[in-house]
């Protein structure tokens, strides 16, 4: 996995780092595993706009990802390695002994014709799914459950991982990409491996076009905003805005948002950085 820097033959490529997709096999996704996106620019129902900044972008298709990995102690081999344009990391696609084919979200160090595997007696091998009662302690995880059968929800983003520290009755304590300790249930699946495309923060877009096929259109910044449009806005010249606060007037540095109160505290051996 490495990067590259463009040569500056034009402005937008001065500044340009991009990925070697050195990992990459294929350019086409599997036919059957794809389904239209529909894009809503920011609008709801009533074509009123909700969410800002949104709108444009590239048209794509969305891949459907195996989270569950539920087809257990049925061997699989890696067909390609692919280009995801709805998420940061590759994917993989399988082919099962019996034919079917699943996306997977990409394990860094994956190859084409590896065999891979889930359930409950496998190898804790790099693509193999297993359940955290029967990962050995220290192993580094991926795509982790939070609630048995419900699909991977942790540590799914381009070069993430978490690691199962330490197990604890029903519960297995697991070291988060936040920093976070958190308890979850040892019916849980994960997948062993770090996430594939471990440079994607390396990458510079070089220029704001790329953030426009991306679906971004330009944020306005608070400070040159109106007093009725943003508690930061006004002012005589280039006023600083006061201290900085979203567009509701919560403060938005070091202000804890998290509830005290809530259901989910319990779980949490130890708060993230």
């Amino acid at each position: 996995m490495s990067v590259r820097k463009l040569k500056p033959i034009t402005p937008g490529q001065r500044f340009r780092i991009v990925n070697n997709f050195e990992e990459i096999t294929t350019n086409k996704p599997e036919k059957s595993l794809t389904v239209g996106i529909k894009k809503s620019g920011g609008r709801n129902q009533t074509g009123k706009m909700t969410m800002r900044y949104t709108g444009g972008g590239h048209k794509k298709k969305y891949r459907i990802i195996d989270f569950k990995r539920n087809k257990a102690n049925v061997e699989a081999t890696v067909k390609s390695v692919e280009y995801d344009p709805n998420r940061t990391a590759f994917i993989a696609l399988l082919e099962y002994v019996d034919g079917e084919k699943r996306y997977i979200i990409a394990p860094n160090g994956i190859k084409v014709d590896q065999k891979v595997v889930s359930g409950e007696s496998v190898e804790p091998n790099v693509g193999n799914a297993m359940k955290l009662k029967n990962i050995p302690l220290g192993t580094v995880i991926s795509c982790v459950e939070m609630k048995p059968g419900q699909g991977a929800i942790l540590a799914r983003s381009a070069g993430s991982s978490a690691q199962l520290t330490s197990r604890d009755g029903k519960y297995a304590i697991i070291k988060l990409p936040s920093g976070e300790s958190r308890m979850i249930l040892t019916e849980c699946m994960a997948m062993i491996g770090s996430v594939s495309n471990s440079d994607h923060q390396l990458t510079v877009s070089g220029k704001a076009g790329r953030s426009r096929w991306l679906g971004r259109r330009p944020r306005t910044r608070a400070v040159v905003m109106n007093p009725v449009d943003h508690p930061m806005g006004g002012g005589e010249g280039r006023s600083s805005g006061g201290h900085p606060r979203s567009r509701n007037g919560k403060p938005a540095k070091g202000y804890k948002t998290r509830k005290k109160n809530k259901v989910s505290n319990r779980y949490i051996v130890s708060k993230r950085k």
